[in-house]
């Protein structure tokens, strides 16, 4: 038997006009699996023209997000100038490093409609050496991510290596992050990671025979191979990687040293970030520094 794997409980955050996520990572339990150190899954929701989901212009360092939709989309727009909108299927990967700001709303098409929206955002950590990085946006479109059938289970390979297939998605730390459906009677072998944890998106999985809690995360012990297997329709992603060492986080900065932080909070007050161009607002500082 192995032993009890460690159970991750989703806590909810408003992240602003009633757009709410469960958040699973970080948690008391666990700081991160592999390099991911945010792990955030909001919806299904359907919104109609009343509601505002607008996350204004907000700063980064020291860290990658990394946005993934089912359903819905975003506009993205940051201070190296990108403007990419965000569709299911993509992996797009925004490099913080010194610093970057981003905005992510609803497309203007998709304001004056009912609409739904669904998906994963998560950060990874950058490796101590990439911390500083230049700020860097990346779109894959879903046209571009490998695709594969394992046991009957469709896998879409997001980030890193499984089965043989490749993403082309490019990582400064080794990361693993995949996309799985299921339909009654699919199963396989999880492929491996130095860390790893599974979440259930959807439906009712398994993992060696006993039921995966729904909106829980599972972190797997180091070397095993759990069959991941649904009596049912089921989508379940699979993240993880080798570990970054802690961090230090507070509010949307990540570091390896506390006063970087510091620093970072006063950057942001004292208006010292890039801009998004054309854009006005911005997410103010919380009250309590760090």
């Amino acid at each position: 038997m192995h032993s009890p794997r460690l159970e991750l409980k989703p806590h909810e955050k408003d992240l602003g006009g009633g757009f709410v996520v469960r958040r699973l990572l970080p948690s008391a339990a666990r700081q991160a699996v592999g390099p991911f150190l945010f792990f955030d899954h909001f919806g299904p929701v359907t919104a109609t023209p009343a509601d505002h989901h607008e996350v204004r212009p907000h700063p980064h360092i020291g860290l990658a997000t990394v946005t993934y939709l089912f359903e819905g989309a975003m506009q993205h727009h940051d201070s190296t100038g990108a403007l990419q909108r965000i569709e299911p299927g993509a992996i797009n990967w925004m490099t913080a490093g010194r610093g970057i700001v981003h905005s992510e709303r609803t497309p203007a098409d998709l304001k004056t409609v009912t609409r739904r929206s669904h998906g994963l955002q998560l950060w990874a950590a950058l490796p101590v050496v990439d911390e500083e990085a230049e700020p860097a946006f990346a779109h894959t479109p879903a046209a571009d991510i490998p695709e594969l059938e394992v046991g009957g289970a469709q896998l879409r390979v997001l980030i890193g290596e499984a089965f043989g297939a490749v993403s082309p998605v490019a990582v400064r730390s080794p990361t693993l992050y995949l996309d799985i459906t299921l339909a009654a009677g699919d199963g396989f072998p999880l492929p491996p990671a130095e860390e790893r944890a599974v979440y259930v998106v959807e439906g009712a999985a398994q993992l060696d025979g006993e039921d995966l809690p729904p909106g829980r995360m599972l972190v797997l012990e180091p070397g095993e191979e759990p069959m991941l297997s649904a009596d049912a329709d089921a989508r379940v992603v699979l993240i993880g990687g080798a570990p970054l060492g802690p961090r230090h986080i507070w509010w949307n900065f990540v570091s390896s040293r506390k006063e970087r932080i510091v620093q970072a909070a006063d950057d942001w007050a004292a208006g010292r970030f890039p801009a998004v161009p054309g854009e006005t607002e911005f997410i103010p500082l919380p009250e309590r520094r760090p």
